[in-house]
This record gives structure tokens, C-alpha cells and sequence, in this order.
């Protein structure tokens, strides 16, 4: 039997919608097909949520875990390199650390960089280390205010030599006037020194009381 579709159409748009028993059998067997299917639907959404919502955070879980996996891997296939790497670190660090004079041996380099003025002929106006000194996790760091005049190859030759010496120093805040073609150079040099174990015991205590202090 064929279906006539405009009868059918018909139908439902005389359906009162509102009074079920003035119902048609098509729309009547249209309501009942989706109460058949909407209702299992639902049931099965409704009671099985739980273990969707679980499914989906174990599979996030297994990509977060795949990922570190594929990290650690690397990181493992990479350990003799980093192992490597680490002991080159080490060396360049304990070279560098070389270039800090200990306490007994800044004296000696501060008449180093003075040396290195007057041996260009350059005249110090101003050479005054700071009264105390700035520290850090293992070194201490002595900013020296200096004034110098001299003409322009003979300046250029003493940046040069500080940056030969032995010892780490830097030139800082430079500042540079012209007076008739002799130049006065303003600069703050740093020189820096490794501290010794006790005093970097005593830091470590002063920043363990200083933690202790601000827990109470």
C-alpha cells in the first residue's frame, strides 16, 4: 500500500496536539515510535554518564601518561649527553671561578687596574671603592668609583688592558666629557671576588634564620 505523504501531512496539521484523543493513527504512531526510542536513549545516558565521564578522563589520563612517557624516554636516551654537558658546565664554572680573586688577593687588583691607568699615561682624578661590598650566592662584588683624563687612544688602550687582566673586572656607567680635546672618562669598575666557606656558611645561616622568621 502506498503511502500518501500530503494525506499525511494533512493529518498532522489538523492534530490538536494538546487532546490526544482527537489523534490521528499516524501521529499516534509517530509519538509512540519516539517514546520507544527516546526512552531507552535516555536511560542509557542517564545511567551510564558515570562511566562516559570516567571513560574520558582515563583517556586523557592515558595521553598525559603516553606523553611523559615519550619525555622520560628522551630524556633517557639522552642522559650520557646531559651527563656530558653537566661535566662542561662544571669545568667552565670552576675556570670562571678561578678568575675571582679570594679576600687576600683584592688589594692586588685594585693596584692592578690602578697600575693600568697610570702605565697609559691617564690621570686619576678619582678612585674610590665602595666602603662596603655587594653580595651574592658566592661572590661579593666591590663597585670602584673612578675619574680619568687622558686623550682617546690612551682611554681605549686602558679599557683594553682591564678587560686582559687576569681577574674579572668591568667598566660600568661610563660617561665621557671633552675639554679642548682631553677627554675625562666617569666610570664605575666592579671587581668581584668568591667567597670564602665561612662566609658563605654565615650567608646560608642568614637566609635560613631570615626563612625561619618569616614562617612564625
Amino acid at each position: 500500500m502506498a503511502l500518501n505523504f500530503n494525506a499525511v501531512l494533512e493529518d498532522f496539521k489538523r492534530t490538536n496536539w494538546k487532546d490526544a484523543g482527537t489523534w490521528g493513527a499516524m501521529p499516534k504512531i509517530v509519538v509512540l515510535l519516539a517514546i520507544l526510542v527516546g526512552v531507552p536513549v535516555a536511560g542509557f545516558f542517564i545511567f551510564n554518564q558515570g562511566q562516559i565521564d570516567e571513560l574520558e578522563a582515563g583517556q586523557q589520563k592515558e595521553a598525559k601518561l603516553k606523553e611523559e612517557y615519550v619525555g622520560k624516554k628522551k630524556q633517557a636516551i639522552n642522559l650520557d649527553l646531559h651527563r656530558q654537558q653537566l661535566r662542561e658546565i662544571d669545568t667552565q664554572f670552576g675556570a670562571l671561578l678561578k678568575q675571582l680573586p679570594n679576600k687576600s688577593q683584592m688589594d692586588a687588583l685594585l693596584v692592578d687596574i690602578n697600575q693600568a691607568g697610570l702605565g697609559r699615561g691617564l690621570q686619576f682624578e678619582l678612585f674610590r671603592p665602595a666602603a662596603t661590598e655587594q653580595r651574592r650566592d658566592f661572590y661579593a662584588e666591590l663597585p670602584i668609583a673612578v675619574k680619568i683624563t687622558g686623550n682617546y687612544h690612551d682611554m681605549g688602550a686602558f679599557a683594553s688592558d682591564v678587560a686582559q687582566l687576569p681577574r674579572i673586572v668591568t667598566l660600568n656607567d661610563l660617561a665621557i666629557t671633552n675639554d679642548k680635546g682631553v677627554l675625562t672618562l666617569d666610570a664605575v669598575a666592579k671587581t668581584f671576588r668568591y667567597l670564602d666557606e665561612d662566609e658563605l656558611a654565615k650567608q646560608r645561616k642568614a637566609a635560613k634564620d631570615a626563612k625561619d622568621k618569616a614562617k612564625k
